[in-house]
């Protein structure tokens, strides 16, 4: 489990891999979600596992910080909550694409029936609850997979 291990013991397979190219530079994610406490906690996951991590809280808030990079770096990797006020995971996403069309996007929403929604909006589906180890070894494979 993540949030036991001690300073030395974050080395695993995951976090170790969670590096970009640049090998001294991890990936950076920007996780957006409405819900603080979720944030919060996915944040730390990703975070102990090695990864620079970004939340945000309000979705347009963020597509506009990406459309003018605003962020303090390049950012590898989007996941984000489905349901939110305002502006949904595919509405967010569909505003991306605009601008971004190749970023990778991990979507996370309680509603398997929400899936169809992100029909080719070229994104990767988990449902919650999406525990630890199936949160970072998804995140692994699309950060991975953009080396």
């Amino acid at each position: 489990m993540l949030m036991g291990w001690s300073k030395g013991e974050r080395t695993s397979t995951i976090g170790s891999a969670a590096s970009t190219s640049q090998e001294s530079m991890p990936a950076t994610i920007l996780l957006i979600d409405d819900n603080a406490v979720q944030a919060a906690t996915r944040q730390t996951i990703l975070k102990r596992a090695g990864y620079f991590v970004i939340a945000a809280l309000n979705p347009a808030r963020a597509l506009e910080q990406l459309r003018h990079h605003e962020f303090p770096h390049t950012v590898d990797l989007i996941l984000t909550d489905h349901i939110m006020p305002d502006m949904n995971g595919s509405e967010f996403i569909t505003r991306l694409r605009e601008f971004e069309r190749d970023m990778p996007v991990l979507v996370i929403s309680g509603m398997a029936e929400a899936e169809a929604a992100y029909k080719g909006l070229n994104v990767h589906f988990r449902l919650k609850p999406l525990l630890p180890d199936n949160l970072l070894a998804s995140v692994h494979d699309l950060v991975q997979s953009e080396v």
